[in-house]
């Protein structure tokens, strides 16, 4: 017989575990060596050999090797060994340029890999009698796991309690519709996957309602572990910006290897042997085409999206990067994210007593009541480890339950002694919760949640007066839950809204104070300084949001507060007018939400959206940036979202956008230093070629310095701190292309400059020595030194001397690492393998002048304006 077609008693005897006290720790441990991890098997990774063998699929590092192999040949057959050296060391050249290329994409990888591992999801599991938070891929078969809306089913799992729950499994099943479950459902032996209504499966979502389950398997053993060889298919995309530098590498591989082609004309009618300017003509295209480009870029995000988690914002889609640079409207949730989510219940109001009442360790009867009521009406609960308090669940829920136990009510024995019957769970629709609980012999409905949703399902209680108590609480920032109650003959088996939550008596209210974020007041600060929209929303009294909203800054004078339902008035059209002046909305569902961000949109902004429950899903994916909460959010939301914030903080969104432009303008200068140095180094040879038909570099220099200029220095560019007066910028329009603000001119310009350069280093090395090996070391020098300098010049539009020369670490030792490379071709024996010559001290000094005039010609634009600061 299968899990689903057996009794829960017989299922737990089988599994040998208890449904109140789950599995011991050291139970748990032994089944962990005996099932494994809870994991899926992983797709087979490339080995370090397949990632060397992918660095030759290039076309035009085929032809170079493919060259050299002919070089190599004739070499042999004419005996000519004083030639052997050229072919040998530029197949040696390759070979370092692949085994650089393995490294950057196995640095790339385990980036991402640690990136992966850190949004593990987390199970709640009852073990030693105590429920726990893990990491889901500790569970073993026998757990006891707890499930509730916004979950995902960490294990397949046998119900054994639920409460209205609903399953969302279509990846498993194909239906769209989420599943109903019921823990009492008899179901056949070999029933269909989707007809299975007491099981709950890994991978798929809890969509509604409060669950417990005992664990039936785990990893590959699991339904979803069963076609997970399916799942091995999927492949890692590019983001925007790789497809569209991968695009433009493209162009300027054709314009290349058109110079190329022209160059290698050039060179045979003017008598140079054929396979020497083949080889250049190849070298000069493999130099020139930036291949590498998209692979730096994902190793600069990589590294970025790792300082990013430093600072406690977890980026889940590599996009996400590229549009942060952007964000001009934040979007946030109050409750924890702006403020503490420190809940501490402070006021209670009960019917029948003149004024509230503070909350202390031995208050009257009627609180004492009212807040019995409330805790019995929770999910979240307060465990105790010494003196330590451990909170697990809703914060507003916690802050009761602590509140009861001081009063000498612990939630554990108010369950036991007053059991909950049945339960309608929490939704963001009704914002209510409702339980049934056997009370002193007696079925009593409770139901906690807003006033203004619970007044008109009342109908006795002075609820006037506990209006202008709210509106007093709330005017002191204080977050207000209503419960009310009523007695019913029988416990419905189907219990519904409509059945339970009406005719109510109304008995009370509870507030709390969830005081704002010190550090809040200052990122809205530096939001409006950088051009970004700071807009609260939430499910809070809008009193109560006004409040905290003036205090942080983001409602100023003739900005306007609005309710949800003042929202669902609107048409989509005045919503668009009128979506300019409004920076707080209250009593706000999901729906709401969304109407929120399109009307944004529409305005032409870049929106970020927080959220935390499985109702905001389709607002996260509708922003451009969805933000998910670490500590409250729940796994579906977790799974909509772009980043995920590990401490539901205001203030780390705001640290991520500083983060994301500052990536963003670290790729702009990787981007404009590699294609400005490539462009040098084309023109160099094209020039010299049609102005003086000699090659001022031979193919092995040219590799040379591809090897030491387009590696090292680029990727320590590219970890550029980020610059201190970026938030003093406007946010990056949304279609902006990376060669705006005229990167691409400059780009030109400066491949320009380093082809003049070089150009004057070939003709003065080769008058002055009176040799072509003359002229062509003074420009292996110049062209190789010159764009190390540059690498310098490209971390700021500031100058150089204002932000620091040395300032950057790994670009400085990337620099000295680059600098040894050349000097070691330059200035060792090796200089005769590479075809270089010793030259005069003069020239060599010539040769540094030249080298630094990129960095004179730099300071100078900036002094001028000509490069310009962005605003």
């Amino acid at each position: 017989m299968n899990h689903y077609s057996k009794k829960a008693n017989e299922l737990l005897e089988e599994l040998n575990t208890d449904k109140q006290n789950g599995l011991s720790s050291a139970e748990a441990l032994s089944r962990k060596e005996k099932y494994g991890e809870n994991k899926l098997r992983e797709k087979k990774k490339k080995t370090t050999l397949q990632r060397f063998l992918d660095q030759f699929k290039d076309v035009m590092i085929l032809i170079l090797i493919a060259a050299a192999i002919v070089s190599f040949t004739v070499v042999c057959v004419e005996k000519n060994w004083k030639e052997l050296f050229e072919p040998s060391l530029i197949v040696i050249i390759v070979i370092l340029n692949a085994i650089m290329g393995v490294y950057q994409e196995g640095k790339a990888e385990k980036a991402l890999n640690a990136l992966k591992n850190m949004s593990a999801p987390h199970a709640r599991v009852i073990r030693d009698g105590e429920e726990k938070i893990i990491d889901s891929y500790e569970l073993v078969p026998g757990d006891i796991i707890r499930l509730e809306a916004g979950d995902f089913v960490p294990a397949d799992a046998r119900l054994l309690q639920s409460a209205g729950l609903k399953s969302e499994e279509s990846a498993l099943t194909g239906e769209s519709v989420p599943s109903e479950k019921d823990y009492l459902a008899e179901v056949e032996d070999g029933a269909a996957l989707g007809d299975r209504s007491n099981m709950v499966y890994s991978g798929c979502s809890i969509t509604y309602g409060t669950a417990s389950a005992v664990v039936t398997a785990t990893g590959m053993d699991t339904e979803m572990g069963k076609i997970a060889d399916l799942l091995d298919n999927e492949e890692e995309g590019q983001t925007p910006l790789q497809q569209k530098l991968a695009q433009l590498g493209k162009y300027l591989g054709i314009l290349a290897l058109a110079a190329c082609g022209i160059i290698f004309i050039v060179g045979l009618v003017n008598g140079i042997p054929v396979l020497d300017i083949f080889m250049t003509a190849v070298s000069l295209a493999v130099s020139a085409i930036p291949e590498g480009l998209p692979a730096i870029v994902t190793i600069v995000l990589s590294i970025g999206v790792q300082r990013m988690v430093k600072k406690n914002a977890l980026i889940r889609k590599l996009p996400a990067v590229e549009t942060l640079g952007s964000a001009s409207v934040i979007c946030s949730d109050k409750t924890g994210t702006l403020t503490q989510n420190r809940m501490t219940l402070i006021k209670a109001y009960a019917e029948g007593y003149p004024e509230p009442e503070n909350i202390s360790s031995n208050n009257t009867e009627g609180i004492k009541k009212l807040l019995m009521y409330s805790t019995l009406c929770c999910d979240g609960s307060v465990v105790f480890h010494g003196e330590e308090e451990q909170h697990i669940g809703d914060p507003t829920e916690t802050a009761i339950v602590l509140a009861a136990h001081k009063n000498g009510m612990p939630k554990d024995e108010l369950n036991k002694k007053y059991p909950r019957m049945a339960e309608i769970p929490f939704d963001s629709d009704r914002k209510l919760m409702t339980t049934v609980n056997k009370i002193n012999g007696k079925n009593i409905v409770i139901v906690k949640g807003a006033f203004d949703n619970m007044v008109p399902r009342c109908v006795a209680g002075d609820l006037e007066t506990a209006g202008k108590i709210t509106e007093a609480m709330s005017e002191n920032a204080l977050r207000v839950l209503a419960v009310a109650y009523k007695e019913i003959d029988f416990v419905p088996e189907n219990p519904s809204s409509e059945e339970l939550e009406n005719r109510l008596t109304f008995m009370g209210l509870v507030g709390m104070i969830d005081p704002p974020r010190p550090e809040a007041k200052e990122a809205v600060s530096v939001c409006r300084r950088a051009g970004i929209r700071p807009v609260m929303i939430t499910g809070d009294h809008v009193v109560t949001a006004s409040a905290i909203a003036k205090e942080l800054g983001i409602l100023h004078e003739g900005d306007r507060a609005i309710t949800g339902a003042e929202l669902d008035a609107m048409t989509d059209s005045e919503l668009d007018s009128q979506v300019e002046n409004i920076s707080v909305y209250a009593r706000v569902s999901p729906e709401n939400k969304i109407r929120i961000v399109k009307a944004w949109q529409r305005k032409g902004q870049v929106v970020s959206m927080t959220g935390d429950g499985v109702n905001d899903s389709p607002a996260l994916k509708a922003a451009d940036i969805g933000c998910a909460m670490g500590i409250t959010g729940t796994d579906v939301a977790k799974g909509a979202s772009d980043m995920t914030l590990t401490d539901d903080n205001f203030a780390t969104i705001v640290d991520a956008v500083r983060e994301g432009r500052g990536i963003y303008a670290n790729i702009k200068k990787v981007v404009g230093f590699l294609l400005g140095t490539n462009i040098g180094e084309v023109i160099t040879v094209f020039m010299a070629m049609i102005l003086w038909h000699k090659t001022p570099l031979l193919s092995m220099q040219l590799l040379w310095i591809n090897l030491v200029t387009d590696s090292l220095p680029a990727i320590a560019l590219g970890m550029e701190p980020v610059e201190s007066d970026v938030m003093d910028r406007k946010p990056k329009p949304k279609n902006e292309g990376i060669f705006a603000n005229g990167l691409g001119i400059r780009v030109v310009l400066q491949g320009i400059m380093f082809g003049i350069l070089s150009l004057i280093g070939f003709k003065l090395g080769e008058s002055m020595t009176g040799t072509v090996e003359g002229g062509q070391t003074l420009t292996f020098m110049v062209l190789a030194l010159s764009q190390i300098i540059q690498a310098f010049n490209m971390r700021s539009d500031n100058s150089l001397f204002r932000i620091g020369p040395f300032s950057n670490h790994k670009l400085n030792w990337a620099a000295l690492v680059s600098v040894l490379l050349v000097s070691l071709v330059l200035f060792t024996p090796l200089q005769t393998a590479f075809g270089l010559v010793a030259l005069s001290w003069k020239l060599y000094l010539i040769g540094l002048g030249l080298v630094f005039v990129p960095l004179v010609v730099m300071e100078l634009f900036k002094a001028l304006g000509i490069i310009k600061k962005h605003k």
